[in-house]
């Protein structure tokens, strides 16, 4: 037998998912002939992986228009390849990926599940476009046998609603070793200030950007850098504009965006308690601050404070108040001990670790793997 064909699908550009990543250079690793689709931007960043990579150049890049375009052009794409195992990455591919499925002979699906989607803001202020998203879930979830997710709240959710056996594999950042060492010099970061890193590819609303940049009024000292892209970055620029206190950095790949948050004092994630989506979050950033060594300024969310208050590796907010923000700031980076905080991060990160996940992955996938 030659190799299992796994292909994987996604509706974003690929370049700065690190979640899809990690899990198709697991797949590669265990000897699979992986293909990782997604779509290609004007923006799009050049990838470099050990495995194969589909972009599709769409009309539509957003909208119903997009999804319809690109759950076409995946099943077509899915109709007429072979594959072993077919890899959904959130509710936006599983349609074209069930449906490919019926077509194929000795061929299972998995699903991961990234978020609670039906309950993301951007849905749940449009009811009409939420309820086309809920019945397609609703018709395809219990159906489905090999199903994992990123939090036990998400999972919980999921076999409440469906009574589905949900795994959980969280998405933990490997362990972090620079390739070279890079100096605020090299960035152009101010040496003289404390520097915040706000990081990740969705800083849309509701998730707190607002409300640090506000908090910077107050923060004589600092400097914020922000580094990802989003909804709201417009926003935030038109408002810093003129201020030298605060950086807009872009889109990075992984690897250069660590170096950015390696040489801050603190990392923020503000998300809001305003949907189920966020309020059962766990965004990855926040194991990327612990394995950059810094320390974590985050909100009140239940995943994200069982993290930060067991491992005692930052604060947690009350409140989206900017005083208060600055005042959380300002605790962590000048009050608390550097080196206990050092300690806590550096054990945190030997816990909290890509690799002491892929036990769960192997659970999922050797089955479908061997002959």
């Amino acid at each position: 037998m030659g190799k299992k064909k796994v292909i994987v699908s996604v509706t974003n550009d690929l370049a700065t998912d690190q979640r899809v990543h990690k899990v198709c250079t697991y797949l590669q690793n265990k000897g699979c002939d992986v293909t990782l689709v997604g779509r290609r931007l004007s923006t799009s960043l050049p990838v470099d992986r050990v495995y194969k990579c589909k972009r599709f150049k769409l009309l539509f890049n957003k909208g119903a228009f997009f999804y319809a375009e690109y759950n076409k052009r995946l099943f077509l794409y899915l109709l007429f390849r072979r594959a072993d195992v077919l890899v959904s990455n959130d509710l936006d591919t599983l349609l074209a990926n069930k449906t490919a499925l019926r077509f194929k002979t000795n061929c299972e699906l998995v699903y991961d599940t990234h978020e609670y989607f039906t309950e993301v803001p951007e849905l749940v202020s449009r009811p009409r476009i939420q309820k086309i998203w809920e019945r397609i879930e609703q018709r395809i979830f219990p159906k489905l046998k090999h199903i994992y997710t990123v939090n036990n709240s998400i999972a919980e959710l999921y076999e409440k609603k469906y009574d589905r056996k949900v795994h959980v594999v969280r998405n933990l950042s490997p362990r972090y070793e620079p390739k070279r060492n890079v100096t605020r010099k090299d960035l152009g970061l101010p040496a003289d200030k404390k520097i915040i890193v706000l990081q990740g590819a969705g800083i849309n609303i509701d998730r707190g950007a607002e409300e640090l940049l506000e908090s910077m009024n107050y923060l004589d000292g600092y400097h914020l850098i922000i580094v990802g892209s989003g909804d709201v970055l417009a926003l935030l620029k038109e408002r810093a504009e003129g201020s030298e206190d605060v950086t807009f950095v872009g889109k990075k790949e992984y690897s250069d965006m660590m170096q950015y948050t390696v040489n801050a004092d603190v990392g923020v994630s503000l998300d809001k308690d305003t949907n189920v989506n966020y309020k059962y979050s766990l965004p990855n950033k926040i194991f990327d601050y612990i394995h950059a060594g810094i320390p974590v300024l985050a909100s009140n969310l239940i995943e994200v404070k069982n993290i930060v208050e067991k491992y005692e590796v930052g604060a947690i907010i009350s409140s989206h108040d900017p005083r208060e923000i600055a005042q959380k700031i300002r605790d962590i980076v000048e009050e608390r001990p550097k080196d206990i905080m050092k300690n806590n991060l550096k054990e945190a990160a030997n816990t909290l670790n890509w690799e002491n996940e892929l036990v769960v992955l192997d659970s999922i996938y050797q089955p479908l793997l061997t002959d």
